[in-house]
């Protein structure tokens, strides 16, 4: 009997896919790459046409030696890697490692891991895709080229253990830049006026915003100003001029691509891109489902394609009409309009079975596994289902030469909103008007409110906002946006504090090195065009040694005029009240492998360190001294006094300032509540915003 051999990436994948195959087949998996550039060197011959260097990885001979086993036995053998340039470099690499006879070696794909796509891909096999893997090969050499060099740059001119990156240093510039328009931002005043009106018959007052004159509108920016519109309001009659009835459709949303997961992610369950990707992997590779086994709930999680197979399609407007009626399925395809090179190789992120509910696997699934399939299930459903329907009316009032506006929508018919609604979905109603309006109706005026207001700064980037400005920019692809804000924050270049991305002095130090010596490498342009080159390679429409030749010596010559041109940056430590022990200096905060510590300024004369207890600003409900934010030995976080031993107060909830009003106890923080820390109290309440 034949035996086959169908190797995967990930060992989670090996028992989902080991479960569709008969017996004959055998599944093994690589563990990722099998082969890198040396860590040592920089991995390519500049000399010989820039060619690549590949060793065994260390740790993975053992793996190479079962599959070697493995392959002997085989009459076949099946390279099942993921069905994107990474997976087919890690294809061609096994092929490689491996020295696969061409004759018995087959690349197949799948976009889910379910038995119909797992079957149908082995009765579609192919060669190994070379474009592929040199675009992926042509990316990776860039990109080390950018570390290697640049990197012992950082070290010997700011400190050792910091990096640079094609894409990271990019993000990092644009972070920079945000926080320098935040800094530059001079607020500008405004006021907002407001008139509450009586309408006969009714007795809600109708509230109408000022708009402008006679002449169109106008804005107040001044109180002179506004006292200028209050003297000529005096003694005006209100009424109304003119009453617009309108339908407006709010079209269904697309389904999920990797950016766009992330940036939902992030937003509604407060998750970081990091986290939705290790989430949506698990997903993808399979998961235990009660009775069905292990199963591959969505399909592949890095794609930037909103195309959906024409059998989901089927499926999920056959399942909107069984259980909402026809009225609810989309006549019209949903597609995306402009934007940049979208790379169709695979589906947008969807359910592999719609049948397959949230509510269905929700026993099966953790809480955050769950929350992120019926994410992902919602806005598959609501991507192939009607527009919204909204009733808008608009109505002027004339106040003398001024007028006044109303504007109102009532939701006639939800459509996809029935399934999915996000925060710029105005689910409801807005305003609801009286209905006893009509051009020429008198109003008589009950109150003028009047609000002072200043125009805000931009927001400081969160992980979603910049995800999408990457993306916008065309600046990196699916896979790079977790590891790339990964990178920028465990290198402390940014530190992110209630969501938000905020950049720190040695950030700064490093994003103007860069400016400064390499400015096309941090250019947004420059990057965004050098992943479109990647795309042509991918196409085979350029050869990838052009790029790497063309991009090297400009690279080489920056590096050397750099090394000879800039200062060495000292980075100022943090200084702290806390004084040293041994010689009474005040201490400083630095940075080790594990995160902050204290050390004494006066090192190498006084090695004293002490550990860095981050104080939370609430004081000990035991001795009134601060707290402060501790790890245990394995790293779980928890609250107790600066003071201890002497003190032994410890709290795995963060304590708040607040005390309990039933009992006068100290309150915790739950999520969006305060709880009494005395159980047998059990006082609750909202937390104040």
């Amino acid at each position: 009997m034949a035996k086959y051999l169908v190797i995967v990436e990930s060992p989670a994948k090996v028992k989902t896919i080991k479960k569709f195959l008969g017996k004959n087949y055998e599944v093994a998996a690589s563990n990722g790459h099998v082969r890198d550039m040396p860590k040592s060197q920089l991995g390519f011959d500049v000399e010989n046409d820039y060619e690549p260097k590949y060793i065994t990885i260390r740790g993975k001979g053992e793996i190479l030696a079962k599959l070697r086993k493995e392959v002997k036995k085989a009459d076949k053998v099946y390279l099942a890697t993921d069905p994107d340039r990474e997976g087919e470099a890690i294809s061609w690499h096994l092929s490689q490692a491996l020295k696969l006879d061409k004759d018995k070696m087959y690349r197949i794909s799948f976009n889910e891991i379910t038995q119909n796509a797992v079957k149908a891909s082995l009765k579609q096999p192919r060669d190994i895709d070379m474009d592929l893997v040199n675009a992926q090969q042509a990316r990776r050499m860039l990109d080390r080229m950018v570390g290697y060099r640049i990197s012992p740059l950082l070290w010997a001119k700011v400190k050792r253990g910091l990096s640079a990156g094609r894409v990271q240093s990019v993000a990092l510039r644009i972070i920079c830049d945000r926080e320098e328009e935040i800094n530059a931002f001079i607020p500008e005043e405004y006021w907002t006026l407001t008139a509450y009106l009586a309408v006969p018959g009714e007795k809600k007052l109708l509230e109408a915003k000022f708009y402008g004159d006679k002449d169109g509108k106008q804005s107040i920016s001044s109180k002179q100003e506004l006292d200028a519109v209050f003297k000529e309001l005096e003694g005006a009659s209100y009424e109304v001029l003119d009453v617009k009835k309108s339908e407006r459709a709010k079209k269904a949303p697309l389904p999920f691509i990797t950016s766009t997961l992330q940036q939902e992610a992030a937003k509604t369950l407060n998750f970081s891109t990091q986290k939705t990707m290790r989430l949506a992997q698990q997903l993808y590779e399979g998961v235990d489902i009660k009775g069905q086994g292990t199963v591959g709930l969505i399909t592949y999680l890095r794609t930037d394609s909103v195309r959906i197979s024409e059998e989901a399609d089927a499926a999920v407007r056959s399942y909107i009409r069984e259980q909402y009626g026809a009225k609810y399925v989309s006549e019209a395809e949903n597609v995306q309009k402009g934007g940049n090179k979208i790379q169709d190789a695979h589906e947008a992120i969807r359910p592999s079975d719609v049948t397959r509910t949230p509510v269905l696997v929700k026993e099966s699934l953790s809480r955050d596994q769950f929350r992120l399939y019926q994410l992902i299930w919602n806005r598959f459903v609501a991507s192939r289902m009607s527009p919204a329907l909204y009733e808008t009316t608009s109505i002027k009032i004339g106040a003398g030469d001024y007028r006044f506006g109303v504007a109102a929508s009532k939701v006639v018919f939800e459509g996809f909103m029935s399934v999915y609604t996000s925060d710029e979905d105005e689910k409801g109603e807005n305003n609801v008007l009286l209905k006893s309006l009509d051009v020429n109706t008198k109003l008589k005026l009950k109150n003028l409110e009047e609000k002072q207001h200043f125009t805000q700064p931009p927001a400081h980037y969160t992980e979603a906002s910049l995800v999408k400005t990457l993306e916008e920019l065309g600046i990196g692809r699916p896979s790079t946006y977790a590891p790339t804000i990964t990178t920028i924050l465990a290198r402390r270049y940014v530190v992110k504090e209630n969501k938000n991305l905020y950049v720190t002095e040695l950030g700064e130090v490093v994003n103007s090195i860069m400016k400064e010596a390499f400015p096309t490498i941090v250019d947004e342009r420059f990057t965004a065009n050098m992943e479109s080159l990647l795309d042509k390679v991918e196409e085979g429409t350029v050869n990838w040694k052009t790029i790497v030749s063309n991009f090297y010596p400009d690279l080489e010559k920056a590096v050397q005029a750099a090394e000879k041109d800039l200062d060495k940056v000292k980075i100022e430590d943090e200084v702290t009240d806390v004084v040293c022990d041994l010689c009474g200096r005040n201490m400083v905060i630095k940075y080790g492998p594990h995160g902050r510590f204290l050390a004494c300024p006066g090192f190498p004369e006084c090695k004293n360190t002490k550990p860095y207890l981050e104080k939370i600003g609430v004081p000990c409900p035991k001795c009134g001294k601060e707290l402060v934010l501790k790890k245990t030995k394995k790293g779980r976080k928890y609250y107790g006094c600066e003071d201890n031993p002497a003190c032994d107060f410890m709290s795995w909830q963060k304590p708040s300032r607040e005390k309990c009003p039933n009992c006068g106890g100290y309150m915790l923080e739950k999520g969006n509540k305060l709880v009494c820390a005395d159980g047998a109290c059990g006082y609750v309440e909202e937390k104040k915003k």
